[in-house]
């Protein structure tokens, strides 16, 4: 073993712990504004940008056009990816953290600032693509900053259970972006909702961003790229490096993420307005059902992450995988009954399967790749796996409901991406050996 080797092995053990409760922290809280800011863009895209930024369409248009930006952002997702990941491998993971929220704030502000089609026409939908744009690019590497932070911080068998702080950001993101449109729309009439009542989630993200700047501003750096950088181990150029040594890696990772971020915006983006528009449902009922699923959603994030520093990843990724695969038709069978009770089971099943396909993703992706390039190949695949699978998962969803007039083609789609991601997790190598930890 190479010196620089051994230092970066020995600092990957090391862990303070009241630095670790501070990067803990400021993961949960800026992956969760961040995914806020995120997700009120999906909410808005499926409530309000049909009639204030495509009115000039039919209102199924409209809707299908809203959920286009949607994928805009996603296609930007891997640009973000390379961009973060290469200078998180060069100038260390704590910079990137705050640039890429940075980012995403002003990205969301810049929405609820944005003139209407109806006062500046075309222009309107142009301006609020760029700044889909701008928030993919900043998605594309706040995961991988957020997740490398607290797993490198981790102690010895507890990734999984640090990681899982990354990961919580996007349910708790969904429920604080449902909260605040909730509360927004029932203060508001709905012509004081639709014409300027929307803009206020976009602009409070401003007081959310200066909190979260100032705790991240507060951690240390990662120990294991404060090792890389100390012995001059630190890689030229990581994505090329990642490409050329773990081409393997990246394809499965990639492909392993499709149907969790296809299934999963199905449910953040595609059910309220499914919900509100197919099923004629309450609004105010169905964001409290999303809610509901993305509490469950949280939980059982966490739980499955710590599961996964006791049994390993793969069990509990394929878990998941496979409840992917056989929930997607009774899911949309038991919407169909427009049953309260039903529905919120609904959610919870699916939001289970999310969370163990999702709690010990941070960990998994962070160990199948070497330190030096591990911010490019997590944020990368991570960012690959999100355009191809959730990208335009709303649109597509929309469409085979128009299309078709039933549910069960949305549901043949949900099926065909998780079996495409099962077979790639079913080949992905364990990466945590938790006998190894338990006998230390």
């Amino acid at each position: 073993m190479s010196p620089e080797a051994g230092a970066v092995e020995q600092a990957e053990h090391v862990s303070d712990p009241r630095q670790l409760r501070r990067v803990s922290i400021a993961s949960a809280i800026g992956t969760t504004i961040e995914w806020y800011d995120y997700f009120i863009f999906s909410t808005a895209a499926a409530l309000v940008f049909n009639s204030q930024f495509f009115s000039s369409l039919s209102p199924a248009s409209g809707t299908l056009a809203a959920f286009a930006t949607l994928g805009v952002g996603f296609v930007a997702r891997p640009v973000g990816g390379v961009v973060w990941g290469y200078f998180g491998d060069r100038i260390g993971r704590k910079a990137m953290l705050v640039t890429s929220l940075m980012l995403m704030g002003v990205a969301t502000v810049g929405v609820g600032l944005l003139p209407t089609f109806a006062q500046v026409g075309v222009l309107a939908p142009i301006l609020l693509v760029l700044m889909r744009l701008l928030q993919g690019v900043s998605a594309g590497g706040e995961w991988g900053g957020a997740a490398l932070m607290a797993v490198e911080h981790a102690p010895p068998g507890k990734r999984g259970r640090y990681g899982s702080f990354a990961q919580i950001g996007v349910p708790a993101g969904l429920i604080l972006a449902q909260i605040v449109f909730f509360a927004v729309s029932n203060l508001t009439t709905s012509e004081q909702f639709q014409a300027w009542g929307w803009r206020i989630p976009f602009l409070l993200s401003i007081v959310l961003v200066v909190v979260g700047l100032l705790i991240r501003l507060r951690i240390e750096e990662s120990p294991v790229f404060t090792a890389l950088r100390t012995e001059a181990a630190r890689s030229g150029s990581p994505i090329a490096e990642v490409f050329r040594e773990r081409p393997r890696e990246l394809v499965l990772a990639s492909v392993s993420f499709i149907a969790n971020t296809a299934i999963g915006y199905v449910f953040l983006a595609y059910l309220l307005s499914y919900g509100t528009s197919v099923l004629k449902v309450n609004r105010n009922l169905m964001i409290a059902i999303v809610i509901i699923g993305s509490v469950s959603w949280l939980v059982s994030i966490v739980a499955a992450a710590i599961w996964s520093d006791r049994v390993g990843r793969k069990p509990v990724y394929l878990a998941g995988s496979v409840l992917l695969v056989v929930w997607p038709v009774p899911f949309f069978l038991l919407l169909d009954t427009r049953s309260t009770v039903l529905m919120i089971v609904s959610v919870i099943v699916l939001t289970i399967g999310l969370g163990l396909s999702y709690g010990p993703q941070s960990a998994l992706f962070s160990e199948m790749f070497e330190p030096r390039f591990r911010y490019s190949g997590a944020s990368f695949s991570y960012a690959v796996g999100a355009v191809l699978g959730g990208g335009f998962a709303p649109l597509i969803a929309a469409a085979l409901q128009a299309r078709t007039g039933t549910s069960l083609a949305v549901s043949g789609y949900m099926v065909l991406v998780a079996v495409i991601s099962l077979v790639a997790v079913v080949l992905i190598r364990e990466t945590h050996r938790p006998a190894r930890v338990a006998a230390g």
